[in-house]
């Protein structure tokens, strides 16, 4: 099982401290021992740790699109992600 971590703070603007979404992984090493990524900057921090079950080398997160003004941790599979995939690059999205 995966962990989660996280902090919003929309109303003070402030850049979210790494070191404290670092700590909050930490707490949380057990859930996934095998991986762990980190986002934080202004107003938002994402952590996770990481128990690989599919796509071990492929699977770090946080993970963002394009341009990066959107990044996303999450736990669980898209088990139909062959097929989104296919729609995406159509779409002109880049992995």
């Amino acid at each position: 099982m995966c962990g989660i971590a996280g902090i919003v703070a929309p109303s003070s603007g402030g850049p979210v401290e790494e070191a404290e979404i670092r700590s909050m992984c930490t707490v949380m090493t057990h859930r996934g021992p095998d991986d762990q990524g980190i986002l934080a900057g202004k107003g938002i921090g994402l952590g996770m740790r990481r128990l690989s079950i599919i796509d071990v080398a492929g699977g770090h997160q946080p993970i963002h699109n394009e341009d990066r003004s959107i990044w996303i941790v999450f736990n669980g599979e898209i088990y139909n992600f062959l097929e989104l995939r296919q729609e995406l690059l159509k779409a002109g999205h880049h992995f």
